[in-house]
């Protein structure tokens, strides 16, 4: 029989310290450890271990507690931060950008929810939005609460698509990510994500990104044994790849590949979507038009989770006659829709798009500036807009640079497939003056690492 009344009594006073904008020093040390005894015996342990990584002694346990300006966050214990990881690129137009908060708060108060069999209407206003502002003939619309689900539906859509041919053969690339449903962790490329889940979904090829020649010899080699290409699945940029930039030619040449072999271009804008990059869009830095792309992290306005699977209408009009062969209860629903329509507008009034352009360049020029003298630990500084990558020799070197970020109040990481790299990717909101203490904090760091690394010489 379960205790009711003992949940009664932690719930409620769970409740209690969400009702609270502040808290004491005794509140913060329960809610620190209650924080990391839940992650040790109900959510997983491995997760305070893989805090360990990041942070030096215990301080991963660090509990993030309530957002600070658009650009930063606090701690529990009252630690600021300037956030150079954005929730995994969520936070676009900032933390708790006051119009998005108020559009989902004013929603909230009409309908949270929809009952799923009436016409909801900001799922239509929203869609319509996207119809405008996507490139090209992209128009109808699926909406879901992920990036995963995103990529899902883009691969639903591309194999109804070419249902009447049976084809079923998807191209993706070394050092993707699209997620890790078995659909999306199909795309995925790190090994480790995939071996302990197969079979994965039966069709998928993977080729080197920014290699058109190995693309183009690989669709020429499905079609002559008769398992022609449904759809090539890309990420513009390779965010968790450790944003990997491929040729200026690339897409446009996947493009007329696909064009050539019949299949579908399915572009995974889930990272670089939302401004991240410099445009709206990654796509248009490229002058390429896909046939579906896949939006998510951002597009919520780092307030709800949402995504959107955007398509050409010869591409989406398959799921017109049955239109609940791809449905999701969530997906769509009035909060996320309200969140999304006020993402778009911020990004548009405030230009930020234009906005992660400039601070980008000024971004990584100070890196770059920062790293000269050590070349013998940094590979490389690269990006596009507000999506930028830190290169290092190996792996234990990001991990120590990031350590010291962390120590000094700037949270970064390092990236999933490609660990060696770690991710610069702020708010399109950051200040001049937090970007300068970004570079600062970088040069002091690997000036530390060059101390120690004489001292235990």
């Amino acid at each position: 029989m379960q205790n009711y009344n003992e949940v009664l009594k932690y719930t409620e006073q769970v409740l209690d310290i969400i009702e609270k904008a502040e808290v004491t020093k005794e509140e913060a040390a329960w809610i620190a450890k209650e924080t990391v005894d839940g992650f040790r015996e109900n959510v997983n342990p491995g997760f305070l271990e893989y805090r360990k990584s990041v942070t030096k002694d215990t301080q991963f346990a660090s509990v993030e507690w309530k957002d600070s300006g658009r650009n930063c966050f606090v701690d529990v214990h009252g630690k600021e931060y300037i956030d150079c990881l954005g929730g995994f690129g969520i936070y676009n137009v900032g933390h708790s950008h006051p119009k998005v908060v108020k559009a989902v708060t004013d929603q909230m108060a009409k309908q949270p929810l929809h009952s799923q069999d009436l016409l909801d209407p900001l799922r239509a206003m929203l869609a319509k939005t996207l119809g405008m502002l996507t490139p090209g003939d992209l128009k109808y619309c699926f909406f879901g609460n992920s990036g995963t689900e995103a990529v899902e539906a883009a691969l639903k859509m591309a194999k109804i698509y070419h249902s009447e041919e049976g084809r079923s053969t998807f191209i993706a690339t070394t050092r993707a990510f699209h997620g890790k449903s078995l659909g999306a962790l199909s795309g995925t490329a790190k090994g480790v994500f995939r071996k302990p889940f197969m079979p994965l979904v039966n069709g998928f090829r993977h080729v080197a990104f920014g290699d058109i020649e190995m693309m183009r010899k690989t669709m020429a080699a499905c079609h002559m044994v008769g398992e022609d290409v449904a759809a090539v699945l890309l990420e513009p940029i390779q965010g968790e790849g450790g944003v990997i930039i491929p040729p200026d030619d690339y897409l446009k040449q996947v493009r007329e590949l696909c064009d050539e072999y019949g299949a579908l271009l399915i572009l995974d804008e889930v990272q670089t979507g939302m401004g991240r990059t410099g445009k709206m869009f990654c796509a248009e830095h490229y002058g390429v038009v896909p046939d579906i792309i896949a939006l998510a992290k951002a597009f919520g306005g780092g307030v709800m989770p949402a995504s959107a699977t955007v398509a050409s209408e010869k591409v989406f009009k398959h799921l017109f006659d049955n239109p609940f062969l791809h449905t999701t209860t969530f997906g769509g629903n009035p909060l996320a829709c309200a969140a999304a329509l006020a993402t778009i507008n911020v990004l548009i009034e405030e230009n930020l798009p234009q906005r992660a352009a400039e601070m980008g360049d000024y971004l990584i020029a100070g890196l770059r500036d920062a790293m000269k003298g050590h070349e013998d630990k940094v590979l490389e500084i690269r990006g596009k807009g507000l999506l930028i990558g830190i290169e290092f020799v190996n792996d234990e070197i990001g991990y120590e640079v990031a350590k010291g970020f962390f120590d000094n109040g700037i949270l970064t990481a390092g990236t999933l497939i490609n660990a060696k790299t770690v991710r610069i990717e702020p708010p399109l909101t950051i200040e001049k003056e937090q970007c300068d203490k970004v570079c600062e904090t970088f040069a002091k760091v690997l000036k530390e690492m060059n101390k120690e690394a004489v001292v235990q010489g």
